[in-house]
């Protein structure tokens, strides 16, 4: 079991976020990106198990969990700048990005803006659009009239349709307290970003090594959705987890971390003189550029 220490990063623009660190210094770094109203606890049953291959960082994005709560910023594109941001603080120069459900658009504007920051890409029940799906345009006009304190039962509601099987209670109380922390500002200001978004054209311009893993059991997103993405990056390939649900993430975390863990190895392998091509003793340039694309 790989041990977790939990850190703080404060960003150039003086933004402040949590994150976990987990893994081995010499590894592939690896960072997790998680989805709408979660933390960096999304990735706890993943961070336990990672090999001394990996090296893995998961940010909690502003306005979630226990980062700071700035007044607006909520759009994908300010989750995906504070992301190139936090690779600067924690001096990572080039890494894998994880991107688990609404998490993997802000990843994916990082890997098509910054190439050379990403090495590759792993995209885990992410959305090729949501102008298609019912359930988005009804979560926002849900979250129009949220409250604080959020109700309870309007979070279990949402995570009773993530998993086709049971989640441990510990992980699902967990989840569930997480979530419940964001204000209902957050919420509405990130669901409405993703949805005025053209989530369709943040697939563009990619040419990183993608990796896409969806659960058949996902009653979010249809395979014709994850069919587009692989049609539309140049460099991928889907990988289906069969009787998974959206969070396939939580469901088979040993399997995904698996599979990360070799898609890493091919996409930034150790250098022969053990040296890892991602990781730099210093941050990078504050203009957020460093190495080269692969």
């Amino acid at each position: 079991m790989s041990t977790i220490a939990v850190k703080a990063a404060r960003l150039r623009s003086g933004l402040v976020l949590p994150y976990a660190e987990a893994g081995y210094p010499e590894g592939v770094p690896v960072v997790f990106v998680h989805g709408l109203a979660d933390s960096w606890w999304a990735f706890e049953p993943l961070l336990r198990q990672l090999p001394a291959a990996l090296h893995g960082y998961a940010p909690t994005q502003r306005g979630h969990g226990d980062a700071e709560r700035p007044p607006d910023g909520y759009a994908p594109e300010d989750f995906a700048g504070d992301l190139v941001e936090f690779l600067d603080a924690v001096g990572v120069r080039r890494a894998v990005l994880v991107g688990a459900s609404s998490g993997g658009v802000a990843a994916r504007l990082v890997a098509g803006s910054h190439p050379d920051r990403v090495a590759g890409l792993v995209l885990a029940g992410v959305p090729a659009t949501l102008a298609d799906k019912p359930g988005a345009a009804a979560l926002g006009e849900k979250v129009k009239n949220l409250a604080d304190p959020v109700p309870r039962a309007f979070v279990e509601e949402l995570l009773g349709g993530l998993t086709d099987r049971p989640l441990g209670r510990g992980l699902l109380a967990t989840i569930t307290e997480e979530k419940l922390k964001v204000p209902a500002r957050v919420w509405r200001d990130t669901v409405r970003g993703l949805l005025e978004t053209d989530l369709a054209a943040t697939l563009r311009g990619i040419l990183v090594p993608t990796l896409v893993l969806w659960g058949d059991a996902d009653s979010v997103l249809p395979r014709a959705d994850q069919q587009r993405i692989v049609d539309t990056v140049f460099d991928a390939r889907l990988v289906v987890y069969e009787g998974a649900g959206h969070a396939l993430y939580w469901e088979e975390p040993e399997r995904l971390v698996q599979d990360i863990a070799a898609f890493a190895a091919a996409v930034l392998p150790d250098r022969p003189d053990g040296d890892v091509p991602g990781r730099a003793g210093t941050p990078p340039p504050p203009d957020g550029r460093a190495g080269s694309p692969r």
